[in-house]
């Protein structure tokens, strides 16, 4: 039975007031995304939605009895087919099919009941510890954190702040040990600095935070008896990247006159990687992390391509502008421009100079996640989160290199530069007067229909070209966002983190929410994004046809659409909601060695605290949802890895509530009662050291 929800105010501490939409604290507002929800939605275009574009009343035993004429038809035509879908058999009237056997392997824990405890709670029979914390030194020479006296010298060979993404990797000849890499996406510099003064911040203050932003690459050590794993410090291997490390910009727009600046002419360097959120690691051993909310470190802009990407014409909330002419808009026009990517990094070479890949377009990239094609060619997912945005593709022409050598090491580097970007258009396969914004099923049981990639450009070793009509090569790796506007991609509720399922190659996007959906003259509902004034989210489902990663077609399904099971517009892939767990905005997701999807949340907006959740994606269990962790007051979940006996996530900005600060902490985790609230890594594991869920 499903544990029932809390009566917990919705001012509780680790919510927002209603003015804050998404869930978000006015602090989580001003510090991760510049205040993005305050402003109007930078996509303005008119693009159609899903539901304006079905034509006619088809039912949907009509749709899949012309499956087959329209595959066949495709592989002559073009036409859009529907091949893969998820049949409807197994759900009933009411949406729902009855349950049998066990949970799925891998979800067999009681699951954890919804509160507001500052703490990190797990199951029964489970235990947890803090793997690293911002401040702990991981470089030789690094002093210990002290908060009172910090100094970006100090930071920048210490591990960094609001730790998102995490990887664990290989690490051949030392046993029991992996190299963890994570993103440092933001600072919160009112819970940092003592004193802080948001409207004249130190130069020392400002150093410091470009030293907390970034990545790091710390090798850990588990116990071999239990999942406790801790950092090992000083490691040859441990590095920090920064809001100042150098980073080399590859792919087709290198070199552009776009790129280029007064610090770099060449337009192929660049300094620093900025609020990195969710990534991806690569089959040959690499990390990929996508920079998102680069708008709001901008100052004074004014262009409307600035303004399609949020970037603000007045004076930024930390003031870097002040400090380095870069972040001033009105001085380097074209710094913004060299934001926005996905950044390779190679955690096995401490010398290397990270990449930022231009053939991946720039938007707000959540994340960036990897799958080869049958002939070997990397396929890379990324959503853009933003209200009203859209999700991408980008297929690789050259194939992966096996091996160690230097040269397979250079050329799969190279991988990521040559290729071609696609984004998503949506299509229902409801009457639109069915999709009603309510979030009540359409009258086939589902919502569902097919998709399409459409091509933007393609880069080649000779150069580029562009697919959309009035915009060069170089303008649709840059301006990105005006290429999907201009061919019409499906406007999604905050495309975030997008990966595939390694057991079935069914890709999963978490949409984590759209407050204005719906909402005046904003885009209405359609059978993709079905709630109007949608604050908890969804799960969408891709078949690539012929569960191919290069098709050009999908077919899609939501598979869970988030909320308290007992309101009547949630749903979970068909399974009875009085035994799932309540869940509000899905963010980042990951796979464990069954094929079940690990969800994490961002800004739930049911009255209590974020946390990690397990759904069984397959058999008859599909769609049964169970909470396996909480997050301390104001915190999110981010970054999840599901192992075979260890769980890891990010404890991104506890503390993180309105009116906080060093002197007014909200939380005191993770180090208790008169020490600094502090982001870290936390390792979850069973105490009898069995394997997680089984």
């Amino acid at each position: 039975m499903r544990i029932p929800l809390p009566i917990i105010s919705t001012t509780s501490p680790s919510c927002s007031s209603d003015s804050h939409p998404g869930g978000r604290s006015a602090l989580t507002c001003r510090f991760r995304c510049g205040d993005a929800c305050f402003h109007e939605a930078p996509n303005p275009t008119a693009n159609p939605y899903v539901g304006d574009v079905i034509a006619g009343a088809l039912s949907r035993r009509s749709v899949m009895r012309a499956a087959a004429v329209v595959t066949a038809a495709a592989a002559a035509a073009g036409t859009a087919g529907i091949a893969g879908a998820q049949p409807a058999a197994a759900a009933t009237a009411s949406g729902t099919h009855k349950p049998s056997g066990r949970p799925a392997r891998g979800l067999r824990f009681s699951p954890v009941a919804p509160n507001t405890a500052d703490a990190v709670t797990v199951p029964d029979g489970y235990r947890q510890n803090v793997v690293v914390r911002w401040g702990e030194p991981i470089l030789r020479g690094a002093p210990a954190f002290d908060p009172e006296n910090q100094t970006a010298a100090a930071q920048a060979g210490q591990f960094g702040y609001n730790n998102d993404f995490l990887a664990l990797l290989p690490l051949p000849g030392e046993r029991h040990r992996q190299i963890l890499v994570a993103n440092h996406e933001y600072t919160d510099e009112v819970l940092m600095f003592r004193g802080y003064d948001a409207a004249n911040p130190t130069r020392q203050q400002v150093e410091v935070a470009w030293a907390a932003h970034g990545l790091a690459a710390v090798v850990v050590e588990g116990d071999r008896k239990t999942g406790h794993l801790v950092a090992v410090p000083r490691h040859p291997l441990n590095r920090r990247v920064t809001a100042t490390t150098e980073f080399r910009i590859t792919g087709p727009a290198a070199g552009s006159e776009l790129l280029r600046t007064s610090a770099d002419p060449t337009g192929t360097k660049v300094l620093g990687t900025l609020n990195n959120c969710s990534g991806g690691t690569t089959p040959w051993g690499t990390t990929l992390h996508g920079e998102e909310n680069f708008n709001q470190y901008f100052a004074n802009a004014g262009r409307a391509t600035d303004k399609r990407y949020g970037i603000g014409t007045g004076a930024t909330e930390r003031k870097w502008e002040r400090f380095d002419k870069r972040f001033d808009v009105a001085q380097e026009p074209n710094e913004p421009h060299r934001f926005g990517y996905v950044v390779e990094f190679d955690p096995y070479d401490p010398t290397s100079t990270p990449r930022k890949h231009t053939a991946l377009g720039r938007f707000k990239h959540e994340g960036a996640t990897v799958r080869l094609t049958d002939d070997g060619r990397p396929v890379v997912y990324s959503g853009d989160d933003e209200r009203f945005d859209y999700f991408y593709k980008f297929v690789g022409s050259k194939r992966v290199k096996h091996g160690t050598s230097r040269a397979a090491r250079e050329h799969n580097l190279s991988l990521l530069d040559e290729g071609t970007l696609y984004v998503a258009r949506l299509t229902g396969d409801s009457p639109a007067i069915e999709i009603d914004g309510t979030g009540k099923l359409p009258a086939d049981g589902e919502f569902d229909g097919s998709g399409e990639w459409i091509a933007l450009a393609t880069a080649t070793a000779d150069g580029a070209v562009s697919h959309v009509d009035g915009m060069t090569a170089e303008e649709v790796f840059v301006f990105t966002r005006l290429a999907g506007d201009k061919v019409g991609a499906t406007k999604m509720d905050r495309p975030e983190d997008i990966e595939p399922n390694p057991h079935t190659g069914k890709v999963y996007v978490a949409l984590t929410n759209n407050t204005n959906r719906g909402v005046g003259a904003n885009a209405p509902a359609d059978e993709a994004n079905p709630r109007g004034a949608n604050k908890h989210g969804h799960v969408l489902e891709l078949t690539e046809r012929w569960n191919r990663a290069d098709s050009r077609k999908f077919a899609w399904t939501l598979f869970l659409v988030a909320g308290d099971p007992d309101d009547p517009a949630t749903y979970f892939a068909g399974f009875p909601k009085d035994d799932v767990s309540p869940i509000s905005c899905p963010d980042n997701v990951a796979f464990d060695l069954y094929g079940n999807l690990w969800i994490s949340t961002d800004g739930a907006q049911l009255g209590f605290h974020d946390g990690l959740f397990g759904v069984a994606t397959k058999g008859p269990r599909r769609g049964e949802l169970k909470q396996f962790l909480t997050m301390p007051i104001g915190a999110e979940t981010c970054g999840p890895i599901v192992q075979d006996r260890r769980v890891l996530v990010s404890v991104q900005h506890p503390g993180e509530v309105n009116g906080a600060s060093v002197e007014k902490p909200a939380s005191v985790w993770p180090d208790g009662a008169g020490k600094i609230v502090r982001p870290a890594v936390v390792a979850v594991w069973r105490a009898d050291g069995e394997d997680i869920g089984v």
